[in-house]
């Protein structure tokens, strides 16, 4: 990724970054990085606010606008929420929810043969990379119990407030591709920064 983009997925996963931080996550300088983040800024991409200390100067946080957080991805809203409209208008509930179970079915068997022969954290990284590739932004990480996949942005997340039968793709993808009981604990439909995951680890 460019400086530019670091930056942007670097506040995007952070919620909330300073110059510091960003200078270290791009491996540029901190004059490189104001640079940067006045040109988001004019472009209305990142807001800043100012953060005061005990003692000391107060220093300044970056984060996403709304303008910034549509560039994860762009999406094409209003045809895709028209499309389902018509299908939900049209066909009986069922095979509106069969239609989405075999748009992630499509996906798994077309990269089946990738995954099924890797250790299981192995996985847990390449499904990060499939999710990536369907414009998902997500992390995962290890805790008690079990690991957490995060995702901090989705590609329809506009679409599935009106339509949350859309909002199954990803878990049902989850659960596929691992082959484990999967339990969602946050979701941003619900007002949560982020989309959480426990992910139970496999049966030895």
């Amino acid at each position: 990724m460019s400086t530019r983009d670091t930056i942007l997925h670097t506040i995007k996963t952070t919620q909330q970054a300073n110059v510091e931080g960003l200078a270290e996550m791009a491996q540029v300088s901190p004059v490189t990085v104001r640079h940067h983040l006045n040109a988001l800024q004019a472009a209305g991409l990142i807001e800043s606010s100012s953060i005061r200390r005990k003692v000391g100067r107060p220093y300044y946080v970056y984060s996403l606008s709304e303008k910034g957080h549509e560039l994860f991805p762009k999406r094409y809203v209003r045809l895709t929420s028209r499309l389902i409209d018509e299908m939900k208008a049209r066909l009986p509930e069922e095979v509106v929810h069969e239609v989405f179970e075999n748009v992630v079915l499509g996906v798994v068997e077309e990269h089946r043969g990738e995954y099924e022969h890797l250790a299981f954290e192995d996985r847990l990284d390449y499904l990060v990379d499939l999710l990536a590739d369907e414009g998902f932004l997500a992390s995962w990480e290890n805790s008690e119990g079990g690991y957490t996949l995060t995702e901090y942005s989705r590609p329809y997340i506009s679409v599935g407030r009106s339509h949350s039968e859309i909002c199954t793709i990803d878990k049902d993808l989850i659960v596929n591709v691992l082959q484990v009981p999967v339990e969602q604990n946050r979701c941003m439909l619900k007002g949560d920064e982020c989309c959480e995951f426990s992910v139970q680890p496999p049966d030895n």
